[in-house]
């Protein structure tokens, strides 16, 4: 890949300054006004700020019918996704549902059997439940393209509740509701709610439609800011922007973590990753809990993390955990093979040859972990990625990362009718989307899928961007600061803070034969860096863009520079 190119924010001096009148940390005010944030109201990250409930369209209908529901003591059953967002979102309905009497249970799709959603299958797998024959489905984190399996389900005498947050296709499914910021008319001001935040959302709207039946009263109706934990893992795992409201919510959670309030399976996932939840971040949830969950999904079966999120039994957690933690490693193993073979089957990327994006497919390859490579490969060559691994007989199954230059559902949307039949199932976003082939296909739509690109973006090349934060103030260098940041909220959307300076370099070694840790020196200023998965040493004098992180070593405290890129100055 070539260097990236390094841009600085757009500052907004006149909101940096209303921010911190208002109180608010200069350097904080400072990167809040660059990432659009204009006043004081817009850093409440408190409840009360929460956008209301009743806003998201069809979301009091839905609170209704499940109210009748629990009157009239039918049986439930949530239909979950096999990621971390599905799983979290289970667990919120499962939980949320009991408190308020509800018989309910769930059912998550094997990715390897049934594929994705409310499929026909997975109706036939509700109808023989174990929990008995339900009444009613209520999807979480999917269901707004199972137009099929909601019709077979009111075929069978089903009802189904969808709560989504994908992208609708051209045709709704004929559910009894539709909870989805995303569907057509709904004028929600957050599009970007996790499948997590919008059954949150539901169950928020459920409680109150309770509380005017006078089923439960303010003071013993459940309290659903306890599920915040969840809330927050499913958010910042499904990497959805973190615009105020979502940033809100994993605001909450992460405060409950690091009080100590949380289920026992996220305390566990916290212990098994040896994380500690008082210091608890967004990063310890994308990058050690998520992961964790995720692995179930990606390689074995989902209900083994739903299991580990709503057990009450603190040694069962930590047994579900560490099971969990088996996996992920196993996945890292399978995920680094097929990554090295991946490299080596695009390796004529580098030279030039293929412009606009990579698409890889290996007869081996194992399709929980498609998606892994994807990314991993979007990230080294900066080009809307695709990696297919084979799914039964006849099939291959896709998973794609895209760069912000490039809307990848909607390229796919193109593939789709330029060539008519050629994807036969396809869903996502503008980052990430999923698809299946006919298992002879790959020839044929690797330069169809090339084209569209070409065709949307009007380019057959990419160039690599980081944005920084330009320089960061000599006094804020400090691990006080360092500290401060690490307390806030940063992710898709909300880009963590990346400072851009030049340095000296004092000293300069590899660390366990992969990491390259230096001694900088800016002014009178001296700091301990590291780069890491970076080997090759670095020219006297440098241009850095780096990030500011507490370094902890025998109970002292310290500030490290965290380097992302580093060019001669």
């Amino acid at each position: 890949m070539e260097s990236p190119k390094l841009t600085i924010r757009r500052s907004n001096d006149a909101a940096a300054q209303r921010l911190a009148g208002s109180g608010l940390h200069p350097l904080l005010a400072r990167l809040w006004a660059a990432r659009g944030i204009t006043q004081a109201d817009d850093i409440r990250l408190e409840w009360p700020a929460m956008l209301p409930p009743n806003t998201l369209t069809q979301n009091e209908h839905a609170a209704i019918l499940l109210a009748d529901a629990i009157t009239a003591g039918k049986r439930m059953l949530i239909v979950a996704d096999y990621d971390c967002d599905g799983a979290t979102a289970c667990a919120v309905g499962l939980r949320a549902l009991r408190s308020m009497g509800a018989i309910v249970d769930f059912l998550v799709p094997n990715r390897f059997e049934t594929g994705y959603g409310l499929s026909e299958a997975v109706v036939d797998l509700a109808l023989v439940h174990k929990a008995g024959r339900p009444d009613l489905l209520i999807t979480v984190d999917n269901g707004i393209a199972s137009v099929e399996g909601v019709a077979a389900a009111n075929r069978h005498g089903l009802g189904v509740v969808v709560t989504d947050h994908h992208l609708p296709g051209q045709t709704l499914p004929d559910a009894l509701a539709i909870v989805n910021p995303n569907q057509p008319g709904c004028d929600f001001p957050s599009k970007n709610l996790a499948g997590v935040g919008v059954i949150f959302y539901l169950m928020i709207a459920l409680r109150a439609e309770l509380r005017r039946r006078n089923v439960f009263t303010q003071a013993t109706a459940p309290k659903l800011e306890a599920l915040a934990d969840l809330v927050a893992l499913g958010t910042v795992a499904d990497v959805v922007k973190l615009d105020s409201n979502n940033r809100l919510l994993v605001t909450r959670g992460l405060d409950r973590m690091r009080r100590g309030l949380m289920q026992p399976g996220i305390r566990a996932l916290f212990a098994v990753s040896a994380r500690d939840p008082q210091a608890a971040s967004g990063f310890d949830l994308g990058f050690a809990l998520g992961p964790r969950i995720n692995a179930a999904g990606r390689l074995a079966d989902m209900g083994l993390g739903i299991r580990c999120l709503t057990t009450d039994d603190d040694m069962e957690a930590l047994e579900l955990a560490r099971e969990l933690d088996t996996i992920n490693r196993e996945r890292r193993q399978i995920e680094s093979v097929m990554k090295e073979q991946a490299l080596s089957a695009t390796e004529n990327v580098e030279a030039g040859q293929v412009g606009a994006s990579v698409c890889v497919m290996h007869p081996e390859w194992h399709q929980g972990v498609v998606g892994l490579v994807a990314s991993r490969l979007k990230e080294r060559f900066f080009r809307p990625t695709l990696a297919f691994a084979p799914a039964g007989d006849d099939e291959l199954r896709g998973s794609g990362r895209s760069i912000p230059d490039v809307h990848l559902r909607d390229v796919l949307d193109l593939v789709s009718k330029r060539h008519p039949g050629l994807i036969r199932k396809f869903g996502g976003h503008a980052m990430a989307a999923g698809l299946t082939l006919g298992r002879d296909d790959f020839e044929r739509f690797a330069p169809a899928f090339e084209q569209a690109v070409i065709e949307m973006t009007g380019r057959k090349s990419f160039e690599p961007v980081i944005e920084t934060d330009g320089s960061l103030e000599t006094g804020y260098a400090n691990a006080q600061v360092a500290g401060l940041l690490a307390q806030e909220v940063w992710g898709a959307g909300f880009a963590a803070p990346l400072f851009l300076d030049e340095f000296r370099i004092r000293n300069q070694k590899l660390v366990g034969d992969k990491h390259l840790k230096l001694v900088l020196e800016r002014g009178s200023q001296r700091f301990d860096a590291i780069w890491f998965g970076r080997t090759d040493s670095l020219p006297e004098r440098i241009q850095a863009a780096y990030r500011l992180e507490q370094n902890v070593w025998n109970g002292m405290v310290s500030v490290q520079l965290v380097l992302e890129h580093a060019q001669a100055a």
